[in-house]
Parts: structure tokens; sequence; C-alpha cells
């Protein structure tokens, strides 16, 4: 029995050296490496130039007299560059696993079975996928866009048929599953508005400052050209505990509210100066206890 196990396994040995050892063995190895090798580099090359030329035909079209608009095209122009590295990444993987001598055909051909069988257990995929082509045919939202999605918010990086890449203001970089994107708010689709607070001390004349403020929100259009409209001074927003607030409002360009509003409180502010018109600041009254008590005797006519 020992000697037949032995002999069994010295045949094994001798064939395998026998294979290693062949000629041809080593020839169909290094030509399925050197296939290998190409359909890599092709794919990595076709997807490359691909990219360019996709590149280059939104470029010659944004020239054209119909265009969608700049938005829109980035958007389009990410997924197309998706889509075209989806397809000829899976037509490489399909040629190397020929070339792995796997029966391909038998695999594309329960392909349809295998996909019915992952679809049950890859809904979530399924889901993002199905809300990620909503969210680019209804334009919802458009790479550039600045959104809030959930908690969070940002300018739009990527959007893909699985995913969304929002990149945050302090450079963090969100990737959310388009399956749990519920709600979005675009800040990017109609003009902003920019609100500042100027509050007045009350020791100050009110319409006079007004007045001057009038004058000088009629200037601020020309010299910013993200200010739509002039701005509006709106009146009194409040009257605080130590000055008056008085708010004015203007209409942007979309998501240039904040560089508009902190140019409008320095051009104020300066405003003001200029005019002598006192901008408020905290202030503190201090009574002295034994101030208060020898007032008190001087005003009684002496001590008791």
């Amino acid at each position: 029995m020992e000697e037949q196990s032995l002999t069994t396994y010295q045949r094994a040995l001798e064939k395998l050296w026998a294979k290693f050892t062949n000629e041809e063995t080593w020839l169909a190895f290094g030509e399925g490496s050197i296939k290998i090798i190409l359909t890599i580099f092709a794919a990595m090359l076709i997807v490359k130039v691909g990219k360019i030329a996709i590149r280059n035909f939104f470029a010659i079209r944004s020239k054209a007299p119909l265009t969608f608009s700049e938005r829109r095209e980035n958007t389009l122009l990410k997924l197309i560059e998706n889509v075209l590295a989806y397809v000829v990444y899976f037509v490489a993987l399909i040629n190397i696993l020929a070339v792995l001598s796997f029966d391909v055909k038998g695999l594309i051909a329960g392909a349809g079975v295998l996909g019915l069988a992952i679809g049950f257990g890859a809904q979530n995929l399924v889901r993002d996928v199905i809300t990620g082509f909503f969210i680019i045919f209804e334009d919802q939202f458009s790479v550039g866009d600045f959104v809030r999605i959930g908690q969070f918010e940002g300018t739009v990086e990527e959007i893909g048929l699985r995913t969304t890449k929002i990149k945050q203001w302090t450079g963090e970089l969100h990737i959310l599953p388009n399956g749990s994107i519920v709600e979005v708010t675009n800040f990017s689709l109609h003009n902003s508005v920019a609100v500042v607070d100027v509050g007045i001390a009350y020791e100050e004349n009110i319409s006079e400052a007004e007045r001057i403020i009038n004058e000088l929100l009629a200037t601020l259009q020309d010299k910013y050209p993200e200010i739509v409209q002039t701005p509006k001074l709106l009146g009194i927003q409040m009257l605080a505990a130590s000055d008056v607030t008085l708010r004015i409002t203007a209409e942007t360009t979309p998501m240039n509210h904040w560089y508009v509003a902190r140019m409008m409180r320095k051009e104020i502010k300066d405003c003001l100066d200029e005019h002598g018109i006192e901008i408020p600041y905290p202030r503190m009254v201090m009574y002295s206890k034994t101030e208060e008590s020898g007032a008190e005797k001087r005003k009684n006519g002496g001590t008791a």
C-alpha cells in the first residue's frame, strides 16, 4: 500500500516536473503574461485618450449656439468619463479571464442568472444607481454647485451613478452613496442675498446716519460686479441695549453673498467714521460706594 502511494506521488512529481520543463509551457506562460500586460496598458491608454477626446468635444460644443449650462456640461463630462472607464476596464477584465483560460462565454451566459441573484443581495447598490440616474436626469444639482445634503455642506466635485463627492470649504471630501440622498438644498441655482446689520449709537442722529448709508449704497453696485441690484436699507431692525440696529440687504450673484457682506461692512464702517458717526461699543458705568455715601451726607447738610 505504501509502495503504491509512493509510486503515485512519484508519478505526480514527474508529471509536474515534465510540465515545468516543457518549453511549450513557458512559451504559453510568457505569451499570456505579455497579453495581460498589453491588455492593461491598452485599457489605461484608451481611457486616457478617451477622456481627452471627451473634454475636447465638450470644449468645442461650448462654442456652439445651442449649449447646456456650464454646470450641466461639467456634470455630463464627469459622468461620461466614469462610464467610459467602467466599460473599458470591464472589457479588459473579460480579455484577461480569456487569456487565463476561463470559460468567458459561460460567464457571460450565466451573467443574467448571477445578476438576478446579486440583485436581491445588492438592493442598496441598485438604489444608488437609480437615484444617481434621476439626480442627473432631473438636474437636481450639478458639478460646481454649492449644496447641503444632510449634515454635509460644500461644493459638488463629482456626480457618478453610484456616489456623489462633496468638498467642504475646509478641504474635507465627503463621498455619499446616491441612495442616501433624500433632501438637497442647492445654493447655486438662484441669486443670493447678503444681509448686514449695522449698529448706531443712541446719541447719534439716526435719520442722518440713514441718509449717509443710502448715499454709500448707491455707489456699491458699480464698485462690486457681484452685486445684482442696488443694496437697500430696510430700516431699524432692533432697539438693543446700547445701539440702534439698521438692516441692509443686497442681492448678489449665486454664492457671493458672504463676500459682498464682508465688503459692505468695511465700506459702511469707513463711511461712518469719515462722517463722525459713532458705532457703539460696550460701556460699563461704575459707582463708588464711598463717594455715594459722601454725596448723601453733603446733601443732608452734614453728619448725623
